[in-house]
């Protein structure tokens, strides 16, 4: 008989008290997936996949050992536990381990409210493959696009249960579905690509994959002839599309473990202004149908809503239990972990305060300068927060794009860079990092 995620996650920290564990929590994830790609108007690539992972921590005193698995067999989890006690007798000491204090736990949250699985039955191969189609078949239809490299179409559900010997049961589902096309234009050496794609909790929610080609084919058009900009200090607008790195670099440094480690160039800033002061970054795990909604953490806290940075001031790290009686402070609910290994600082769902300009306004603004649409590649100083990526995207002269651009970096300060942010208006609200195109003065750009 099938065991369900809760039942396995209970069995596994019955076995690891009877091995001998002081203490233990067990994660339970099963799901199932199902991708398809299209090329050529043909079915090119499908796979689904099903399966269970089961993970166990035991703690002996200050010692803790993890054991993961995909059999959830009875013998299989008394090994598991066997093992896993064993590894905790030769393991180092580690003052910060432990589980939550019982009273601490999570009790009480409404799965309804947080939409974090839709009830719809799941597609099929052949609807996820004519969605892939229209999608191909959209962007192939704009004008210049030569070829579609990739299209594709997906569907994915999964059930998390986490147990724990203080006290704490609690587990959610999670649906999602995708849809996404990646277009090329020019030809040989000329050839450039750009891509769409959307990917939401509810499949009513779904932009059309007509939509999503067609994007992907017009962006790609529109990066033809593209050159190397000219070399200096200018602005630069990073488009919405990725403008969420650039938060996503200060998540990083007020992550706990960093903190911890002293690997951070926000180390010292706690209570310092590091956003301008019109500026908010504001964390809310619990907004419905999306993806980094959940009602609570790796390790049975509840989760909450909470500013990161309040008026342009940080007034906090991002906290697991561990990171937390590091620095002497209180967890935040931010545990994330896998099967395989130990509860880690993460964050849930970001939003920063919008601007009140569009981004064709702030592209006026700019005059002359660097509208950023993509990244690749980064170097980035964790300790001084100095900046290097590799960019493209458009050149702009007296606040109108004249023409696209490749082949150049673009670098600074991020404690600089931060604090003189501009942001446009244009943040899509149904992602899990809310975050508009961004406009940053005096940027040091390096390309012909």
């Amino acid at each position: 008989m099938t065991r369900t995620p809760e039942e396995i996650s209970l069995a596994l920290l019955d076995a690891a008290r009877k091995a001998g564990a002081d203490a233990a929590d067990a994660l339970v994830v099963d799901g199932s997936s199902v991708s398809v790609e299209v090329r050529n108007g043909a079915l090119e690539h499908a796979e689904r996949s099903e399966g269970t992972d089961l993970g166990l921590r035991v703690l002996l005193g200050k010692r803790q050992a993890i054991v993961s698995s995909s059999d959830s067999r009875p013998e299989t989890l008394t090994a598991m536990a066997e093992r896993a006690v064993a590894m905790a007798r030769e393991a180092p000491e580690d003052p910060y381990a432990g589980l939550a204090d019982p009273q601490d736990v999570a009790r009480d949250w409404d799965l309804d409210a947080l939409e974090m699985f839709d009830p719809t039955p799941e597609p099929s191969a052949e609807i996820l493959m004519q969605d892939a189609l229209k999608a191909e078949a959209a962007a192939l239809a704009v004008e210049g696009v030569s070829q579609v490299s990739d299209a594709a179409a997906g569907f994915g559900t999964h059930r998390v249960h986490l147990s724990a010997t203080n006290g704490f049961s609690g587990g959610y589902a999670r649906t999602s579905r995708s849809v996404s096309c990646v277009a090329i234009s020019g030809h040989g050496t000329g050839m450039e690509r750009d891509y769409d794609g959307d990917a939401r909790t509810f499949q009513a929610d779904l932009r059309s994959p007509a939509e999503v080609g067609r994007t992907a084919g017009e962006r790609a058009v529109e990066r033809v002839g593209a050159r190397k900009p000219a070399t200096g200090t200018f602005p630069v607008l990073f488009d919405e599309r990725i403008s969420s790195s650039l938060i996503g670099h200060l998540l990083a440094a007020s992550n706990g473990a960093a903190i911890a480690r002293g690997a951070s160039w926000l180390k010292d800033c706690l209570g310092e202004q590091v956003l301008p002061e019109n500026l908010s970054l504001i964390e809310d795990p619990h907004r419905p149908r999306i993806s980094g909604t959940r009602p609570f953490d790796a390790e049975g806290l509840p989760t909450r809503k909470r500013a990161i940075v309040e008026n342009g001031v940080l007034t906090g790290w991002t906290l697991d239990l561990s990171s937390a009686r590091k620095l002497d402070m209180a967890p935040t609910g931010n545990a994330a972990r896998g099967v395989s290994g130990p509860p880690a600082p993460s964050n849930w769902n970001l939003s920063l305060t919008q601007g009140d300009k569009s981004r064709e306004e702030l592209l006026r603004d700019m005059g002359t300068g660097l509208l950023v649409t993509s990244m690749i590649g980064a170097t980035i100083n964790p300790n001084t927060g100095d900046y290097s990526r590799g960019a493209s995207g458009f050149w702009v002269e007296n606040g109108e794009i004249t023409h696209p651009v490749n082949e150049c970096t673009i670098a600074g300060n991020l404690r600089d860079m931060l604090r003189r942010i501009i942001p446009a208006n244009d943040a899509r609200t149904y992602l899990s990092r809310v975050v508009p195109s961004i406009l940053i003065e005096g940027m040091t750009l390096a390309g012909n």
